[in-house]
């Protein structure tokens, strides 16, 4: 099993921060909006260095959205930011109509994602998100898994041409892959090559599945795992290649099952590849209030849970 060491936590909010300010310096079509929570969203040096280009909406989501949809019309890219649960549930008839009807090239970056909000609670914490945008026609859904890939992925989907839903959030998280990486939107990224179990994980679950992989491997379990960093477009060659040679599949993500990583790899594999298959992901529950990490391991969003799913789904195999 490779080893991913690094030096240092940060949060992923933090890499969309760094990203949106280096767009500022870099694109002067990039324009920012927010709902009244610049700090929460790292948007302060953006703010600071291109006051002209940031428009303060205040609580007052879904007008940020139709604002955003027609700095679109004048060549501007806008990236409006709050929380996930805000940027999308409260807003959804504001996307849909004015933004992905219409493929407006609109960004719409969303903090504070899942249950690792932690002790603000279900009201806040939004698990739905991925579906509720993957399934909106034109949309592009993304979730980076720690500070360097978000700030790539910021960075990208400024040359993205279309609506995008970029997902990350607040705990501090093992900052492990390569600062100077390239972003590819929709290309999935090989963590570890292996022929016993495919597992493709997504944001904050994929170092889990890192944690995992050393578990198994201690088991004499040699699990491929690859970064589904863009869940819509899914990159299908990527996924048909690993499960084809391990016939078993694990998913890991914090979100609900339905509607997931998960469920998008469910139905490539019953249209292509029939196999089994189990999902790491919150079975059709609200959060609660707790800390980040209490609040994973009662949804079992954990390296545990990952293990356990890869036992079980290995025993199924045929």
């Amino acid at each position: 099993m490779k080893d991913f060491p690094y030096t240092e936590k940060k949060d992923t909010r933090s890499g969309f921060g760094a990203g949106l300010h280096q767009l500022g310096q870099t694109n002067p079509n990039v324009v920012a909006l927010c709902a009244d929570l610049i700090g929460s969203l790292k948007m302060d040096a953006f703010v600071k260095d291109f006051p002209e280009r940031f428009f303060q909406v205040g609580i007052a989501e879904a007008n940020m959205m139709g604002l955003a949809a027609g700095l679109t019309i004048g060549g501007k890219i806008p990236f409006t930011g709050t929380f996930a649960n805000f940027s999308t549930g409260r807003v959804y008839d504001q996307i849909r109509q004015s933004i992905a009807y219409s493929g407006k090239n609109v960004k719409i970056c969303a903090s504070h994602a899942g249950v690792t909000l932690g002790e603000d609670g279900a009201t806040h914490q939004i698990l739905e998100d991925v579906g509720m945008m993957k399934m909106l026609p034109h949309m592009c859904v993304i979730n980076p898994c720690d500070f360097n890939q978000t700030k790539a992925a910021t960075l990208a989907i400024a040359d993205y041409e279309g609506p995008v839903y970029l997902r990350f959030g607040r705990p501090v998280v093992p900052n492990f892959t390569p600062a100077d990486q390239k972003f590819e939107i929709g290309k999935a990224v090989m963590l570890n090559e292996g022929t016993d179990v495919s597992i493709f994980a997504t944001g904050h679950l994929v170092w889990k599945a890192i944690l995992a992989g050393h578990l198994l491997a201690d088991k004499g379990i040699n699990a491929e795992i690859i970064n589904i960093h863009t869940i819509k477009p899914l990159d299908e060659e990527a996924v048909l290649t690993s499960v084809r040679k391990t016939r078993c599949v694990v998913t890991a993500e914090e979100h609900q099952m339905n509607g997931g990583l998960g469920d998008s790899i469910a139905q490539l594999l019953a249209r292509v590849e029939p196999l089994p298959l189990e999902m790491v992901a919150v079975n059709d529950s609200f959060g609660e209030s707790g800390t980040p990490d209490e609040l994973m391991e009662k949804y079992g969003l954990n390296e545990q849970a990952i293990v356990a799913a890869v036992e079980k789904v290995m025993a199924r195999r045929k």
